[in-house]
């Protein structure tokens, strides 16, 4: 993979990510998708992702997303071999993105100290349950056991059932984001001192940075908070709703001057002027009466009446959508927010098109993750095809 033959601001930038599962691989993926040249390195059973998700002809589709537009290589890291391959791709490497469980790479001698000797403009990014420092940094740790532990699962569900969960690895996809939102934060203060430096990402920390409201609720008022099921607290309406024809459509109109459309939008304009409703405080305390008055209107009406009407009066709503609705809408059509891209055995694959958008050099899925390349010991020097030329970046920061 040529730094010259990719396009996108992070063009001639050289990626190596040790990422499994999804934190990893999701924010190489970020990185991969504005043009760097992200190589892959798989352990020699491969990443264990490639047995998650659905499958088509033995196919793992899971992987033809989040491994796409990167080079994949399947490398045993526990032999010297091994080792020394990677080290000499970090050599000329920009960023580095793991995902080991802290220590791991410095058993192996791969420790940053020892790889920013030769490369002192590297950028590593480690991904891990709590952190690379704190009583629990050696622990194991998955998205969703980070997402336990940061308080936000304690307040996901309805009242009257244990915490639910959102049905994919939220916790994992946030901290990949936060982990490449810091990659380009390190690169922005290399420009300025050609010192690389550690990117320390923890699935619970940064799951945790969602509880944003509850911290000083807790702080100053004492207040936990609990599952509220599809309301917001303090926000009202903002809450889901039944139509006559079974549809749930989630109304958001918090805002005084939303919520006076909307009772315009009920032929009940009057309702705004009471005091109870006055103010999104005041509706917040009389929630349940806001949402009786809200559901007793959209149960008498089918959805795509109440969708006209709230449409009319530019009031914020939607309906739940299943995933067949998202391929099926024309505006997420018209955005092209699915690519699709041939495969040789399975045609043409639907993927999640690269966001955010920029407008003058904007990111593109270029092809479907691959299956890995395999080395084997005796044959190391093969791997050259991978080794990537010292880019104007890494020459600049060196």
């Amino acid at each position: 993979m040529e730094s010259s033959n990719r396009a996108g601001p992070l063009a001639g930038y050289t990626v190596i990510e040790l990422g499994s599962t999804v934190a990893g691989p999701f924010c190489g993926r970020l990185l991969a998708d504005f043009g760097a040249s992200v190589i892959k390195v798989e352990v020699a059973e491969g990443d264990a992702l490639r047995s998650m998700g659905s499958h088509k002809e033995g196919i793992s589709l899971y992987a033809l997303s989040i491994f796409r537009n990167k080079e994949v290589i399947a490398v045993d890291l526990r032999e010297p071999e091994g080792q020394g391959l990677l080290r000499r791709l970090i050599d000329q490497a920009d960023f580095l993105v793991e995902n080991f469980r802290p220590g791991t790479l410095e058993r192996w001698g791969l420790g940053y100290e020892t790889l920013s000797a030769s490369n002192p403009g590297l950028i590593m990014v480690r991904i891990s349950g709590y952190g690379q420092s704190g009583p629990y940094s050696k622990q194991p740790g998955y998205g969703v056991i980070g997402e336990a532990m940061s308080g936000l699962r304690s307040i996901t569900g309805d009242p009257d059932r244990p915490p639910a969960r959102v049905a994919t690895s939220l916790s994992d996809y946030v901290t990949g984001l936060y982990g490449a939102f810091g990659a380009m934060l390190a690169l922005e203060a290399r420009h300025k001192t050609g010192k690389g430096q550690i990117v320390d990402t923890a699935l619970a920390e940064c799951a945790f940075s969602f509880m944003e409201p509850h911290v000083m609720a807790y702080d100053q008022l004492g207040l936990i908070a609990e599952r509220a099921g599809s309301k917001l607290p303090g926000s009202s309406p903002n809450n889901l709703y039944l139509s006559a024809d079974g549809c749930y459509i989630h109304v958001a109109a918090l805002a005084d001057p939303i919520f006076r459309r909307l009772c315009a939008a009920m032929d009940r304009p009057a309702l705004a002027d009471e005091a109870r409703f006055a103010t999104n405080r005041q509706r917040s305390l009389h929630g349940e009466a806001v949402d009786a008055l809200m559901q007793d209107w959209i149960a008498s009406l089918p959805f795509e009446t109440v969708h006209q009407r709230l449409t009319e009066f530019d009031i914020p709503h939607a309906k739940i959508y299943n995933i067949d609705d998202v391929f099926r809408d024309p505006h997420f059509s018209e955005r092209e927010v699915i690519a699709r891209l041939p495969h040789p055995k399975l045609g043409m694959v639907a993927v999640p098109n690269v966001t955010p958008r920029l407008s003058a050099t904007p990111g593109h899925v270029n092809e479907l993750g691959r299956k890995p390349a395999r080395t084997r010991s005796r044959s190391w020097n093969a791997c050259s095809a991978w080794m990537p030329t010292p880019s104007q970046h890494s020459r600049r920061a060196a």
